[in-house]
C-alpha cells in the first residue's frame, strides 16, 4: 500500500480487535484508537448490564470512529470496530469513504473461551449469542479482508498486513 489506509478492525467481541489493532496499527507504522473509547457512558452502561445494543444506540459511537477515520484520511490509520452490519460499515464508509475492514473471523467456542478468560472488560460472554445473531460478513463490493484468529497475536497481525497488502490501491 502505498498511500495509508484507514483500517477499521471488526468482529464480534472476543476476536481480539483490541489486541490485534495495535500489533496491526505498528506494522503499518499509523496510529491506533480504540473503538470502545468512542461509545457514549449509556452504551458502556447497557453493555456491562448484559443489554445488547440496539441500532440506535450505536449511531453516535459510529458516527464518532467515522469522524476519526475521516480525520485520519491520507495519513493512516487502524481502529477497532465491531461493525457488525452491513449498514454500520456502509455509514462508516460515508464518514470516511477510503477505509478498509479487517473482519477478525474464528471459531465460536475459541472466541468464548477468550472472552472468559479476559478480565475488566465490560461485554459479558453472554452477550456473545447476539454479536453472532448480528453480524453480516463483509461481502464482495466492500473493501477488506478477512483473516482467522487462530493463533498468536502476532500470526494474526502479520496475516492481516499481507492480506491488506495485497489489496487494490483505492481509485483516485
Amino acid at each position: 500500500m502505498s498511500t495509508p489506509r484507514v483500517v477499521v478492525v471488526m468482529g464480534v467481541a472476543g476476536t481480539g480487535k483490541t489486541t490485534i489493532g495495535p500489533l496491526l496499527a505498528a506494522r503499518l507504522g499509523v496510529p491506533y484508537a480504540e473503538g470502545d473509547d468512542f461509545h457514549p457512558a449509556a452504551n458502556i452502561a447497557r453493555m456491562t448490564s448484559g443489554v445488547p445494543l440496539t441500532d440506535e444506540d450505536r449511531l453516535p459511537w459510529l458516527d464518532a470512529i467515522g469522524a476519526w477515520a475521516d480525520r485520519r484520511a491520507g495519513l493512516g490509520g487502524v481502529v477497532a470496530c465491531s461493525a457488525l452490519k452491513r449498514s454500520y460499515r456502509d455509514r462508516l464508509r460515508a464518514a470516511a469513504p477510503g477505509v478498509v475492514f479487517v473482519h477478525l473471523t474464528g471459531d465460536r467456542a475459541l472466541i468464548a473461551e477468550r472472552m472468559a478468560r479476559r478480565r475488566g472488560h465490560f461485554m459479558p460472554t453472554a452477550l456473545l449469542d447476539s454479536q453472532f445473531a448480528a453480524l453480516q460478513p463483509l461481502q464482495p463490493d466492500e473493501a477488506g479482508v478477512e483473516v482467522d484468529v487462530a493463533g498468536s497475536p502476532e500470526q494474526i497481525a502479520g496475516r492481516a498486513a499481507t492480506a491488506l497488502e495485497a489489496l487494490p490501491e483505492p481509485a483516485p
